[in-house]
């Protein structure tokens, strides 16, 4: 086995179309027909779809005006994150009975780390299905999970039994499972990236790793080392129990299209003010802040400026979003406004990355996955 392979035991568990599952447990009149959390007509985004919705060609972050078009039974529900939030904590409380190495990535999907857990449970195969269960048991609700030797093939792993199912891929397969692979099912190969390997010939993990790192950095950059070790199951990070965010935002659609930077002052501060209640849920400050402007043409423009000092309050976050704001003139009537903020005081904290000897990881490893 190469050295690179021999890494651990990771779950990767998905929720089922959660927030969309959430709305038809809450409400039976909703089960078994097509829904989308969100908002309908041209100014509507999908958050979320149930799965009956999917099979019209209904997705999250689709305009409410077409998902309809697709689908025209579709019936629009309002989002709820407060009980989005209620459900995924008993969820994250049924995980931390296995392991503490969690890594939620969303409400509705984690990583977690399971080569030594609290039940001394050696098949992580047999872990996924009792979590599994237990969530049924715990939410009425179904969940998806991948398992595997790192964060890269358990999410790709999650993705392929959908929804309600499970794949394992251990270490002796791992190679061929990701050569066998379309490359728009790897994580970080988006659409835009997915057309350019297709045009370059590249459509299968079998033929991306025929590639050199040099042919792939030339054609796609820094992230073409990425894609060498990802088709070779090469994925160091490891399961992150504290997720360090690098940047943290706040957008706001307006109902009417504006056309005077005058107008957009009062929508500046209203989002301002959701960002500084998060910073503050965080403890955060930046140095980078970046305002984002959506056109009515759905042409997004970003104006960014780097401060010598950290940025945390209200204040200070609308006088230089104003700034940015002014800097040039407006290109159309604008949809939508959002501020983030970056270059995080947080990312100076490190993270301690779990280590054991290889001797050790073999012996776990030897065991049923």
């Amino acid at each position: 086995m190469d050295a690179t392979l021999i890494s651990r035991k990771i779950i990767h568990v998905d929720m089922d179309a959660f927030y969309a599952s959430v709305e038809q447990l809450d409400d039976p009149s909703l089960r078994n027909k097509p829904i989308a959390v969100g908002g309908g007509g041209a100014r509507g985004v999908v958050a979320a779809a149930s799965y009956e919705a999917r099979k019209f060609g209904v997705r999250s972050a689709m305009s409410g005006i077409i998902a309809q078009r697709n689908c025209p039974q579709l019936i629009f529900v309002k989002p709820r994150f407060e009980r989005y939030k209620e459900v995924s904590q008993q969820i994250r409380t049924i995980f931390y009975r296995y392991t503490d190495l969690v890594e939620p990535l969303s409400l509705d999907e984690a990583y977690l780390d399971v080569t030594q857990n609290k039940l001394q449970l050696f098949s992580a195969t047999k872990m996924a299905e009792q979590i599994r269960a237990e969530i049924f048991q715990a939410t009425g609700l179904t969940a998806s999970a991948g398992i595997s030797i790192n964060k890269l093939v358990a999410k790709i792993a999650s993705d392929y039994n959908k929804p309600n199912g499970q794949k394992t891929v251990p270490p002796e397969e791992v190679v061929d499972f990701l050569a066998a692979l379309d490359v728009r099912k790897y994580h970080g190969i988006g659409k835009v990236t997915t057309k350019k390997m297709y045009a370059l010939g590249i459509f299968t993990g079998k033929e991306l790793k025929e590639k050199s790192v040099d042919f792939l950095t030339l054609h796609f950059g820094k992230a073409g080392g990425y894609y060498y070790n990802a088709v070779r199951g090469i994925h160091t990070s490891p399961v992150k129990p504290t997720r360090i965010p690098k940047s943290m935002g706040a957008e706001r659609t307006f109902r009417e299209n504006l056309s005077s930077e005058l107008f957009l002052e009062e929508k500046i501060k209203a989002v301002a003010d959701e960002l500084e209640k998060r910073i503050t849920r965080t403890k955060a400050s930046g140095k980078t802040i970046t305002l984002k402007i959506k056109y009515s043409d759905f042409v997004i423009q970003t104006r960014s400026k780097t401060l010598p000092f950290y940025i945390s309050d209200k204040s200070m976050i609308v006088e230089h979003a104003l700034q940015l704001l002014y800097q040039d003139k407006l290109q159309n009537s604008v949809r939508l406004i959002g501020i983030s903020i970056s270059n995080l005081n947080t990312e100076e904290k490190k993270d301690k990355a779990i280590k054991e000897p290889l001797t050790k990881l073999q012996v776990q490893l030897a065991l049923p996955f």
